[in-house]
């Protein structure tokens, strides 16, 4: 059986017409003859959208009963027994109710082209799985109903419905999208221009990348090798050398006037290794890449030439920018040049060679300017080898001299050498070659005790060793010199990552970073000092903490004489003293961090305060002086002299003067409470507590009016560990907010379900719910649902913000959920008592 073909209408936000255009493909696929049918489509009560079903055969949806209310999902079996060419499935990632065949409908879905039949669906960006981190960035509102990338991207056809973030605040201010009493609260919270912006963004990009992997897919298929430069992409060749910063600029201005991508990329030797003075220019290289909005890349190669074109060709790179060599002619020669080598290997790929009028040559990593990297111990002690050796040889040759040849003489004498240049590097091996080639001819040569050689055959031995010698000792002293580069580099990369970690992870990466250095360098102490004047402050530190930078070896950080690295009780070594220089940035990083996150902590606080006294203001300027306007007017009403009231008059105003100092005194309770959670003063008092006798306190303590309370709870009492107070305070004041919404002769259910070790207690009604986009707002001191209320008594905003509070307070949890069907459901889930504490209470209950 051929599988079906799935077509998805992708969106960046509600309302872009993804549903509409879904319809109108159905009919126009219906016009021509083919079987179309609605398997499901939500209207959302929007008429644009009800007014396309029309001329189309709907399935019938089939219905599940869940929690007291009956839901509408996708028929998968009868649209299976239909059989239809093609079938329109809306809303690819929702989440099916209990009881559905499958979990999710894009499974449905699968199951429908598994049959052979055709599907057109929609989604919204918000909904791909790899992007939902992204979209909670962006909206804060985190999205559950996700669907796999490789599912969507698996389509046959994915069409980009798109609108600006303007015509779609239009559409919605039109009340085009969602009901009137939800507009002002969606054009502020998850309709905003930016949101849609770049909710807009991710949509094209995701749509992009897409269209590109075809169409890779489609050049392999064909075995087109041809660069397609359907879009400008920018390679710059990075190196540490001072003029690669205007270099990449340079290069990031041609991207950016080509629309383009700019990708840095450092080619490196084959052994790993770098020069350790160049790695802070590097550094600050790929940096700025980054800061240009391009990406940097690092790669292993000993042909440099070969290593640019072959990375520009896998990244179907359009240009490639490289700067003028500063070798000279006789080293061009030698070597060859790196620019004509690149522009013959780069067919397809246009070549941009920037000059720099101030560049300079640079001197060879293994040249005379560099200094021996070997320790003065090892160098010494292979000077002490051959003063011991050679003289030790030499007398052990002449008094054997006619038992064995020259050439095993030579031999020894190199052993030696190899010996001198395996620990003290290249200077002792070549001073020990010339040497022992000397006393060799001197001692072992005939004619003896002169430097006159008779033979030829021993006059190239001699110069054969001497060549072999200092090769050796040559290539001996590289390796030793590499493999000290090596240890260096690790160390300083584990030093420099660990910083960088602690830079990320720890509260006060100073203190981390201090203590990082002491344990990878064997410092007995360390401490960073800072100073604005004459006395200098001490900042942090480690171990055997010096008192002040003059009880140590110090350090100076950064160009400024302001910050110093002080470590206690030992000279430092150079190698060591330059890492603790490539640590200042870091450093001075961690102390940015701590400066920042303190002036954080004290705006929060201050933004804090300024939050709570604007809206206690706002509440005491309102809904505060709301009932005090009643219980006034009512008073004053009674105190009249002039006017003769009846009894059931008089009964009103006093019923009046009670009911609004009830709601007063509700009012204030809850001010209280919410100042006490704010202060952090709340005392909480944790022990087992029975969960029918918590529910029917708290039941007592609402005026349910018209609205039906039904409660659930398990045969067998259930204790659960919590304040039988706050807990009381925490499920009134949910079931308040519950009754308030859910309307008159609605039913409200309070449900308990247990496991081994907590309580989940559930409050579920069936009225307006809450959006996903205001469910981190509600439970925010002083906020209402849309920022209205729904009676005369809709209160300050406090209810959900304290009974949030109070679980947090007793360790539990509190969560805002979908009800099916519509409406919201609280769960509130507690810990149960030990096993030992309950079976306890049920055998003295016994």
């Amino acid at each position: 059986m051929t599988r079906g073909s799935l077509r998805v209408y992708l969106g960046a936000a509600p309302g872009v017409g993804k549903t509409v255009a879904m319809l109108d493909e159905g009919r126009r696929r219906a016009d021509r003859g083919t079987d179309v049918v609605v398997g499901i489509v939500e209207t959302h009560g929007r008429p644009t959208t009800a007014s396309r079903l029309e001329g189309l055969e709907v399935v019938p949806r089939r219905r599940i009963e869940y929690r007291g209310a009956v839901l509408e999902e996708l028929d998968l079996d009868r649209v299976l027994e239909r059989r239809p060419e093609v079938v329109l499935v809306d809303e690819l990632a929702h989440t099916n109710t209990p009881g559905s065949r499958n979990t999710k409908r894009w499974e449905d879905i699968s199951v429908l082209l598994d049959a052979g039949i055709h599907v057109i669906s929609t989604v919204n960006v918000q909904h791909l799985e790899s992007l939902n981190d992204v979209v909670h960035s962006i909206t804060g509102v985190v999205q559950r109903e996700t669907v796999p990338d490789a599912f969507v991207r698996g389509a046959d056809q994915i069409e980009l419905v798109d609108m600006s973030p303007e015509a779609l605040r239009r559409r919605m201010a039109h009340g085009n999208i969602y009901p009137p009493d939800r507009i002002d609260a969606a054009l502020s919270n998850y309709f905003r221009p930016g949101n849609l912006g770049a909710l807009r963004e991710l949509a094209l990009l995701w749509v992009a990348d897409r269209v590109e992997a075809g169409l890779e897919q489609y050049r392999s298929a064909h075995g087109i090798d041809d660069r397609w430069e359907t879009r400008e992409r920018i390679v710059v060749a990075v190196t540490a050398h001072r003029t690669s910063g205007g270099l990449i600029r340079r290069a990031a201005r041609m991207a950016a006037r080509a629309r383009g991508e700019l990708i840095g990329v450092h080619v490196r030797s084959t052994d790993g290794l770098r020069d350790g003075s160049d790695t802070d220019d590097l550094v600050r290289h790929q940096e700025l890449v980054a800061e240009l909005g391009g990406t940097y890349h690092e790669i292993a190669g000993d042909d440099v030439p070969e290593a640019l074109v072959s990375f520009a060709s896998a990244r179907k790179a359009t240009q490639l920018v490289l700067g003028s060599s500063g070798r000279s002619r006789w080293t061009t020669l030698w070597r060859g040049s790196v620019i004509s080598r690149t522009i013959t290997a780069a067919r397809g790929i246009d070549v941009h060679v920037i000059a720099d009028p101030g560049e300079t040559r640079t001197r060879s990593r293994l040249g005379p300017g560099r200094r021996n990297p070997l320790p003065r111990r090892r160098v010494a002690l292979g000077w002490a080898i051959l003063a011991v050796g050679l003289p030790l040889v030499t007398v052990a040759a002449t008094a054997q001299r006619n038992e064995r040849t020259l050439a095993t003489e030579l031999l020894v004498y190199l052993g030696l050498v190899v010996a001198a240049a395996a620990v003290g590097g290249v200077f002792p091996a070549l001073a020990g070659a010339v040497a022992a080639s000397l006393l060799a001819n001197y001692f072992l040569v005939e004619p003896r005790h002169t430097f006159t050689i008779n033979e030829g055959e021993n006059a190239l031995a001699l110069l054969v060793f001497v060549a072999i010698a200092a090769t050796v000792s040559f290539f001996v002293t590289v390796a030793a010199r590499r493999a000290h580069e090596a240890l260096q580099a690790r160390t300083e990369a584990e030093a420099l990552a660990r910083s960088a970690s602690a830079l990320v992870d720890a509260t006060d990466p100073l203190a981390t970073i201090l203590e990082q250095l002491r344990h990878s360098f064997g410092l007995p102490g360390i401490a960073l000092f800072r100073t604005d004047g004459p006395q200098w402050q001490r900042l942090g530190g480690a171990g055997l903490e010096p008192g002040t930078p003059t009880d140590g070896a110090t350090v100076r950080l950064g160009e400024s004489d302001q910050l110093r690295l002080s470590v206690a009780g030992i000279a430092l070594d150079p190698d060591v003293e330059l890492i603790l220089h490539r640590h200042a940035d870091q450093i001075t990083l961690a102390l940015a961090r701590r400066e920042r996150q303190a002036e954080a902590a004290r705006l929060a606080a201050l933004e804090q305060i300024d939050e709570l006294r604007t809206a206690m203001l706002h509440a005491v300027s309102h809904d505060l002086r709301t009932p005090l306007t009643s219980i006034k007017t009512a008073v004053t009403s009674l105190l009249a002299r002039d006017v003769a009231w009846s009894a059931a008059q008089t009964e009103e105003f006093l019923a009046t003067v009670d009911e609004q100092t009830d709601r007063l005194t509700a009012l204030v309770e809850n001010l209280l409470d919410m100042s006490r959670l704010e202060a952090g003063v709340l005392t909480v008092r944790i022990e087992p507590v029975a969960i029918d006798d918590v529910v029917g306190s708290a039941i007592g303590t609402i005026d349910p009016a018209s609205t039906t309370i039904e409660v659930t709870l398990p045969d067998e009492g259930i204790d659960v560990l919590a304040d039988a107070a706050l807990l009381e305070r925490a499920l009134a004041n949910v079931l308040a907010n519950a009754v308030r919404y859910a309307g008159p002769r609605a039913v409200v259910h309070v449900e308990a379900t247990t496991t081994a070790a907590s309580v989940t207690i559930a409050i579920i009604d069936h009225g307006p719910g809450i959006p996903d986009t205001q469910r981190t707002l509600v439970v925010r001191p002083f906020q209402r649902l849309g920022d209205r209320g729904v009676a005369t008594g809709a209160g300050v905003g406090l209810g959900l913000a304290i009974a949030d509070g109070f679980v947090r307070a007793m360790g539990g949890t509190f969560s805002l959920l979908d009800t099916p069907g519509g409406g919201l459901t609280v769960e509130i889930v507690l810990p149960r008592p030990p096993a030992p504490v309950r079976a306890e209470q049920e055998e003295h209950a016994a």
